[in-house]
Protein backbone atom coordinates (compact mmCIF):
# COMPACT_ATOMS: atom_id res chain seq x y z
CA UNK A 1 0.00 0.00 0.00
CA UNK A 2 1.03 3.76 -0.82
CA UNK A 3 0.61 6.33 1.63
CA UNK A 4 -0.21 9.55 0.38
CA UNK A 5 2.78 11.35 1.99
CA UNK A 6 1.87 14.94 1.06
CA UNK A 7 -1.67 14.64 1.62
CA UNK A 8 -3.10 17.12 4.62
CA UNK A 9 -3.12 15.27 8.17
CA UNK A 10 -5.76 14.37 10.03
CA UNK A 11 -4.29 14.88 13.33
CA UNK A 12 -1.94 17.41 14.54
CA UNK A 13 -0.22 16.71 17.80
CA UNK A 14 2.52 19.23 17.46
CA UNK A 15 4.30 21.16 20.26
CA UNK A 16 3.34 24.04 18.01
CA UNK A 17 1.69 25.64 15.80
CA UNK A 18 -1.26 23.78 16.94
CA UNK A 19 -4.89 22.98 16.21
CA UNK A 20 -7.20 25.94 16.61
CA UNK A 21 -10.77 25.61 18.20
CA UNK A 22 -13.39 26.00 15.64
CA UNK A 23 -14.77 28.76 17.89
CA UNK A 24 -11.14 30.54 17.11
CA UNK A 25 -11.39 30.25 12.99
CA UNK A 26 -14.92 31.21 13.57
CA UNK A 27 -13.35 34.77 14.97
CA UNK A 28 -11.01 34.87 12.41
CA UNK A 29 -13.32 35.24 10.04
CA UNK A 30 -15.25 38.17 11.56
CA UNK A 31 -15.77 41.22 9.58
CA UNK A 32 -12.07 43.02 9.81
CA UNK A 33 -13.00 46.56 11.11
CA UNK A 34 -10.52 49.73 10.74
CA UNK A 35 -8.55 49.99 13.84
CA UNK A 36 -9.61 53.89 14.41
CA UNK A 37 -13.32 52.55 14.04
CA UNK A 38 -14.92 53.22 17.65
CA UNK A 39 -16.24 49.75 17.70
CA UNK A 40 -12.92 48.07 16.93
CA UNK A 41 -11.26 50.79 19.38
CA UNK A 42 -13.36 49.53 22.50
CA UNK A 43 -13.28 45.68 21.01
CA UNK A 44 -9.93 45.99 21.64
CA UNK A 45 -10.28 47.68 25.21
CA UNK A 46 -12.51 44.49 26.15
CA UNK A 47 -10.33 42.31 24.72
CA UNK A 48 -7.12 43.39 26.92
CA UNK A 49 -9.74 43.50 29.86
CA UNK A 50 -10.14 39.28 29.06
CA UNK A 51 -6.42 39.16 28.86
CA UNK A 52 -5.88 40.64 32.23
CA UNK A 53 -8.66 38.56 33.95
CA UNK A 54 -7.04 35.08 32.45
CA UNK A 55 -3.37 36.48 33.07
CA UNK A 56 -4.92 37.52 36.98
CA UNK A 57 -2.60 40.93 36.41
CA UNK A 58 -3.25 43.68 38.77
CA UNK A 59 -2.27 45.90 35.72
CA UNK A 60 -3.07 45.82 31.97
CA UNK A 61 -1.25 43.43 29.68
CA UNK A 62 0.53 44.33 26.87
CA UNK A 63 -0.42 43.10 23.38
CA UNK A 64 2.46 42.72 20.54
CA UNK A 65 1.42 42.01 17.11
CA UNK A 66 3.88 38.96 16.36
CA UNK A 67 3.87 36.00 17.53
CA UNK A 68 5.98 35.00 20.80
CA UNK A 69 9.50 35.12 19.70
CA UNK A 70 9.01 38.73 18.64
CA UNK A 71 7.74 39.21 22.72
CA UNK A 72 11.15 37.63 23.84
CA UNK A 73 13.22 39.67 22.17
CA UNK A 74 11.41 42.91 22.57
CA UNK A 75 11.65 41.99 26.48
CA UNK A 76 15.68 41.57 25.86
CA UNK A 77 16.15 44.67 24.10
CA UNK A 78 13.61 46.86 26.17
CA UNK A 79 14.87 45.58 30.04
CA UNK A 80 18.34 45.24 29.47
CA UNK A 81 21.60 47.80 29.54
CA UNK A 82 24.70 47.66 29.23
CA UNK A 83 25.15 48.31 32.74
CA UNK A 84 23.14 45.03 34.01
CA UNK A 85 24.27 42.04 34.91
CA UNK A 86 21.84 39.11 33.08
CA UNK A 87 21.54 35.38 35.04
CA UNK A 88 20.37 33.10 32.21
CA UNK A 89 18.94 29.92 33.46
CA UNK A 90 19.36 27.08 30.68
CA UNK A 91 18.05 24.07 30.84
CA UNK A 92 17.10 23.58 26.81
CA UNK A 93 17.69 24.91 23.76
CA UNK A 94 14.99 28.33 24.02
CA UNK A 95 16.32 29.06 27.76
CA UNK A 96 19.41 28.74 26.42
CA UNK A 97 18.59 30.70 23.42
CA UNK A 98 17.10 33.75 25.51
CA UNK A 99 21.25 34.31 26.91
CA UNK A 100 22.23 34.87 22.64
CA UNK A 101 20.20 37.83 22.95
CA UNK A 102 20.99 38.73 26.46
CA UNK A 103 24.38 39.10 25.41
CA UNK A 104 23.74 41.69 22.55
CA UNK A 105 22.55 44.26 24.81
CA UNK A 106 24.85 43.67 27.60
CA UNK A 107 28.10 41.94 27.74
CA UNK A 108 27.59 40.72 31.61
CA UNK A 109 26.16 37.40 31.44
CA UNK A 110 26.42 34.85 33.48
CA UNK A 111 24.52 31.21 33.20
CA UNK A 112 23.48 28.37 34.80
CA UNK A 113 23.28 25.47 32.82
CA UNK A 114 21.82 21.74 33.26
CA UNK A 115 20.94 18.76 31.34
CA UNK A 116 18.80 19.26 28.42
CA UNK A 117 16.52 16.76 30.19
CA UNK A 118 16.97 18.40 33.65
CA UNK A 119 15.44 21.31 35.60
CA UNK A 120 16.73 24.32 36.71
CA UNK A 121 17.53 23.76 40.93
CA UNK A 122 16.11 26.51 42.89
CA UNK A 123 19.48 26.21 45.33
CA UNK A 124 21.67 26.97 42.65
CA UNK A 125 20.30 29.93 41.59
CA UNK A 126 20.07 31.61 45.18
CA UNK A 127 23.89 30.31 45.20
CA UNK A 128 24.38 31.88 42.31
CA UNK A 129 22.77 35.13 43.77
CA UNK A 130 24.39 35.08 46.39
CA UNK A 131 28.05 35.08 45.20
CA UNK A 132 26.68 37.22 42.51
CA UNK A 133 25.32 39.89 44.41
CA UNK A 134 25.91 41.70 41.09
CA UNK A 135 22.75 40.11 39.07
CA UNK A 136 19.89 42.65 38.32
CA UNK A 137 18.21 40.34 35.93
CA UNK A 138 17.51 37.09 35.37
CA UNK A 139 15.49 35.13 32.27
CA UNK A 140 14.27 31.48 32.34
CA UNK A 141 12.07 29.60 30.19
CA UNK A 142 9.36 27.92 32.02
CA UNK A 143 8.62 24.89 29.61
CA UNK A 144 11.38 24.33 27.65
CA UNK A 145 9.43 23.19 24.82
CA UNK A 146 12.34 21.05 22.62
CA UNK A 147 12.69 18.65 26.04
CA UNK A 148 9.25 18.86 27.61
CA UNK A 149 10.61 20.07 30.69
CA UNK A 150 9.28 22.41 33.47
CA UNK A 151 10.91 24.71 35.83
CA UNK A 152 10.19 25.43 39.20
CA UNK A 153 9.53 29.44 38.15
CA UNK A 154 7.54 30.60 41.29
CA UNK A 155 10.66 29.53 43.80
CA UNK A 156 13.46 31.07 41.69
CA UNK A 157 10.78 34.09 41.30
CA UNK A 158 10.86 34.05 44.86
CA UNK A 159 14.56 33.80 45.19
CA UNK A 160 15.01 36.89 42.39
CA UNK A 161 12.43 38.91 43.96
CA UNK A 162 14.17 39.29 47.64
CA UNK A 163 17.62 39.51 45.90
CA UNK A 164 16.04 42.85 44.20
CA UNK A 165 16.37 41.42 40.44
CA UNK A 166 14.15 41.65 37.32
CA UNK A 167 12.86 38.40 36.26
CA UNK A 168 12.13 37.56 32.34
CA UNK A 169 9.77 34.48 31.95
CA UNK A 170 9.22 32.48 29.09
CA UNK A 171 5.78 31.24 29.64
CA UNK A 172 5.26 30.72 25.74
CA UNK A 173 4.10 27.03 25.86
CA UNK A 174 2.59 26.91 29.51
CA UNK A 175 1.15 29.57 29.97
CA UNK A 176 -3.06 28.01 29.82
CA UNK A 177 -1.84 24.55 30.00
CA UNK A 178 -1.11 24.50 33.56
CA UNK A 179 -1.35 26.62 36.77
CA UNK A 180 1.36 29.76 36.30
CA UNK A 181 0.53 33.22 36.32
CA UNK A 182 3.09 36.77 35.79
CA UNK A 183 2.61 38.02 39.38
CA UNK A 184 2.75 34.36 41.32
CA UNK A 185 6.53 33.79 40.19
CA UNK A 186 6.78 37.60 40.71
CA UNK A 187 7.96 37.98 36.82
CA UNK A 188 8.53 41.29 35.42
CA UNK A 189 7.89 40.71 31.93
CA UNK A 190 6.06 37.37 31.55
CA UNK A 191 5.38 36.21 27.75
CA UNK A 192 3.15 34.22 26.55
CA UNK A 193 0.94 33.78 23.46
CA UNK A 194 -2.24 32.77 22.37
CA UNK A 195 -0.74 30.27 19.96
CA UNK A 196 -0.02 27.35 22.36
CA UNK A 197 -2.39 26.27 25.09
CA UNK A 198 -5.19 28.54 24.42
CA UNK A 199 -5.40 26.96 20.59
CA UNK A 200 -4.98 30.01 18.36
CA UNK A 201 -2.93 30.15 15.42
CA UNK A 202 0.43 32.09 15.64
CA UNK A 203 0.45 35.62 15.49
CA UNK A 204 0.25 37.91 18.54
CA UNK A 205 2.36 38.37 22.01
CA UNK A 206 0.79 38.41 25.49
CA UNK A 207 2.69 40.09 27.59
CA UNK A 208 2.40 40.67 31.53
CA UNK A 209 4.87 44.09 32.51
CA UNK A 210 5.32 44.93 36.26
CA UNK A 211 5.08 48.49 37.01
CA UNK A 212 8.78 48.59 37.95
CA UNK A 213 9.78 46.92 34.51
CA UNK A 214 8.09 49.88 32.98
CA UNK A 215 9.67 52.31 34.57
CA UNK A 216 12.85 50.96 33.86
CA UNK A 217 12.30 50.06 30.34
CA UNK A 218 10.95 54.09 30.12
CA UNK A 219 14.03 54.98 31.51
CA UNK A 220 16.32 52.95 29.13
CA UNK A 221 17.39 55.65 25.98
CA UNK A 222 18.13 52.05 23.91
CA UNK A 223 14.60 50.07 24.49
CA UNK A 224 13.29 50.36 21.25
CA UNK A 225 11.01 53.13 20.00
CA UNK A 226 9.22 53.48 16.85
CA UNK A 227 9.94 49.79 16.09
CA UNK A 228 8.63 46.54 15.45
CA UNK A 229 10.54 45.43 19.31
CA UNK A 230 9.07 48.44 21.04
CA UNK A 231 7.23 47.54 24.28
CA UNK A 232 6.74 50.71 25.39
CA UNK A 233 5.35 52.43 22.83
CA UNK A 234 2.37 49.98 23.50
CA UNK A 235 1.62 50.89 27.27
CA UNK A 236 -1.49 52.25 26.68
CA UNK A 237 -2.53 50.98 23.48
CA UNK A 238 -5.12 49.23 25.29
CA UNK A 239 -7.36 52.47 25.89
CA UNK A 240 -10.09 53.33 23.59
CA UNK A 241 -8.94 56.95 23.67
CA UNK A 242 -5.18 56.04 22.82
CA UNK A 243 -3.92 55.66 19.59
CA UNK A 244 -2.41 52.46 18.01
CA UNK A 245 1.27 52.87 17.76
CA UNK A 246 1.47 51.21 13.97
CA UNK A 247 -2.09 48.99 12.68
CA UNK A 248 -3.13 46.00 15.05
CA UNK A 249 -3.57 42.44 13.43
CA UNK A 250 -7.21 43.08 13.47
CA UNK A 251 -8.35 38.94 12.37
CA UNK A 252 -5.67 37.98 15.12
CA UNK A 253 -7.32 40.07 17.91
CA UNK A 254 -10.59 38.33 16.64
CA UNK A 255 -9.37 35.09 16.83
CA UNK A 256 -7.68 35.64 20.55
CA UNK A 257 -11.19 37.68 21.84
CA UNK A 258 -12.83 33.74 21.24
CA UNK A 259 -9.54 32.00 22.45
CA UNK A 260 -9.91 33.67 25.97
CA UNK A 261 -13.66 33.09 26.07
CA UNK A 262 -13.20 29.28 25.83
CA UNK A 263 -9.96 29.85 28.17
CA UNK A 264 -12.72 31.36 31.09
CA UNK A 265 -15.76 29.78 30.39
CA UNK A 266 -14.17 26.39 30.62
CA UNK A 267 -12.43 27.32 33.84
CA UNK A 268 -8.47 27.79 34.12
CA UNK A 269 -8.44 24.39 36.36
CA UNK A 270 -10.75 22.36 33.99
CA UNK A 271 -8.35 23.42 30.94
CA UNK A 272 -4.94 22.15 33.07
CA UNK A 273 -6.56 19.21 34.38
CA UNK A 274 -7.56 18.02 30.66
CA UNK A 275 -3.60 18.91 30.11
CA UNK A 276 -2.27 17.58 32.80
CA UNK A 277 -4.64 14.19 32.19
CA UNK A 278 -3.84 13.93 28.60
CA UNK A 279 -0.36 13.93 29.31
CA UNK A 280 -0.15 11.74 31.96
CA UNK A 281 -1.68 8.73 30.07
CA UNK A 282 0.80 9.71 27.10
CA UNK A 283 3.21 9.25 29.38
CA UNK A 284 1.97 5.75 30.96
CA UNK A 285 1.26 4.39 27.66
CA UNK A 286 5.22 5.34 26.47
CA UNK A 287 6.51 3.57 28.91
CA UNK A 288 4.20 0.89 29.12
CA UNK A 289 4.90 0.23 25.11
CA UNK A 290 8.80 -0.09 26.29
CA UNK A 291 10.03 3.65 25.47
CA UNK A 292 10.77 6.25 27.35
CA UNK A 293 10.34 9.97 28.46
CA UNK A 294 13.13 12.28 27.80
CA UNK A 295 12.18 14.18 30.77
CA UNK A 296 14.97 12.56 34.12
CA UNK A 297 11.88 12.31 36.19
CA UNK A 298 8.14 12.40 35.83
CA UNK A 299 8.23 15.80 38.37
CA UNK A 300 9.34 17.98 35.63
CA UNK A 301 7.79 16.10 32.78
CA UNK A 302 5.40 18.63 31.29
CA UNK A 303 1.55 18.44 31.23
CA UNK A 304 1.42 20.32 27.40
CA UNK A 305 4.43 18.73 25.60
CA UNK A 306 5.51 14.67 26.10
CA UNK A 307 9.01 14.09 24.65
CA UNK A 308 9.64 10.50 23.74
CA UNK A 309 13.37 9.30 23.45
CA UNK A 310 14.75 8.02 20.33
CA UNK A 311 15.58 4.46 20.75
CA UNK A 312 19.16 3.50 19.48
CA UNK A 313 19.04 2.88 16.07
CA UNK A 314 15.80 4.74 14.34
CA UNK A 315 15.93 7.61 12.48
CA UNK A 316 14.04 10.01 14.28
CA UNK A 317 12.79 11.91 10.96
CA UNK A 318 11.59 9.13 9.11
CA UNK A 319 9.52 8.14 12.12
CA UNK A 320 7.84 11.24 12.21
CA UNK A 321 7.08 11.00 8.41
CA UNK A 322 5.86 7.44 8.78
CA UNK A 323 3.46 8.19 11.20
CA UNK A 324 2.26 11.37 9.39
CA UNK A 325 2.55 9.22 5.78
CA UNK A 326 0.93 5.87 7.70
CA UNK A 327 -1.71 7.86 10.16
CA UNK A 328 -2.15 10.66 9.33
CA UNK A 329 -0.99 12.15 12.70
CA UNK A 330 1.74 14.83 13.03
CA UNK A 331 4.53 15.47 15.59
CA UNK A 332 7.54 17.65 16.08
CA UNK A 333 11.22 16.77 16.12
CA UNK A 334 13.50 18.26 18.92
CA UNK A 335 15.34 21.04 18.12
CA UNK A 336 18.75 21.71 18.70
CA UNK A 337 20.84 20.14 20.60
CA UNK A 338 17.35 17.76 20.83
CA UNK A 339 16.93 17.21 16.92
CA UNK A 340 17.36 13.86 16.45
CA UNK A 341 16.97 12.50 19.95
CA UNK A 342 13.68 12.59 20.80
CA UNK A 343 10.11 13.17 19.25
CA UNK A 344 7.63 15.44 20.58
CA UNK A 345 3.77 15.04 20.90
CA UNK A 346 1.87 18.04 21.78
CA UNK A 347 -0.85 18.40 24.36
CA UNK A 348 -2.17 21.87 24.18
CA UNK A 349 -5.34 23.49 23.46
CA UNK A 350 -8.11 21.40 21.66
CA UNK A 351 -5.72 18.30 21.32
CA UNK A 352 -5.51 18.33 25.29
CA UNK A 353 -8.01 15.78 25.92
CA UNK A 354 -7.44 12.21 26.46
CA UNK A 355 -8.70 10.69 23.42
CA UNK A 356 -5.75 12.11 21.77
CA UNK A 357 -3.45 10.32 23.91
CA UNK A 358 -4.67 7.32 22.32
CA UNK A 359 -4.13 8.30 18.98
CA UNK A 360 -0.59 9.47 19.72
CA UNK A 361 0.21 6.54 20.76
CA UNK A 362 -1.30 4.23 18.09
CA UNK A 363 0.47 6.47 15.74
CA UNK A 364 3.82 6.46 17.65
CA UNK A 365 4.03 2.74 18.41
CA UNK A 366 2.90 1.32 14.55
CA UNK A 367 5.95 3.80 13.05
CA UNK A 368 8.15 2.62 15.52
CA UNK A 369 7.01 -1.05 14.50
CA UNK A 370 7.53 -0.22 10.86
CA UNK A 371 10.94 1.01 11.70
CA UNK A 372 11.65 -2.67 13.29
CA UNK A 373 11.25 -1.89 17.44
CA UNK A 374 8.47 -4.44 17.64
CA UNK A 375 7.01 -2.35 20.52
CA UNK A 376 3.79 -3.67 22.95
CA UNK A 377 1.47 -1.20 21.52
CA UNK A 378 -1.64 -2.83 22.63
CA UNK A 379 0.34 -2.86 26.56
CA UNK A 380 0.69 1.18 25.75
CA UNK A 381 -3.07 1.71 25.15
CA UNK A 382 -4.36 0.04 28.48
CA UNK A 383 -1.81 1.67 30.58
CA UNK A 384 -3.11 5.02 29.02
CA UNK A 385 -6.65 3.89 29.43
CA UNK A 386 -5.93 2.36 33.05
CA UNK A 387 -4.80 6.41 33.60
CA UNK A 388 -7.82 8.31 31.92
CA UNK A 389 -10.32 5.73 33.58
CA UNK A 390 -8.71 5.99 37.45
CA UNK A 391 -8.46 10.21 36.84
CA UNK A 392 -10.94 10.87 34.21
Amino acid sequence: MRYPEHADPVITLTAGPVNAYAEVLRGLGRTVLYDYDPAFQLFYEKVVDKAQKAMRLSNKPVILHGEPVLGLEAAAASLITSDDVVLNLASGVYGKGFGYWAKRYSPHLLEIEVPYNDAIDPQAVADMLRAHPEITIVSVCHHDTPSGTINPIDAIGTLVSAHGGYLIVDAVSSFGGMKTYPEDCKADIYVTGPNKCLGAPPGLTMMGVSERAWVKMKANPLAPRASMLSIVDWENAWSRDKPFPFTPSVSEINGLDAALDIYLNEGPEAVWARHALTAKAMRAGVTAMGLSVWAASDRIASPTTTAVRTPEGVDEKALRQAARARYGVVFSSGRGETLGKLTRIGHMGPTAQPIYAIAALTALGGAMNAAGQKLAIGKGIEAALAVIDTDA
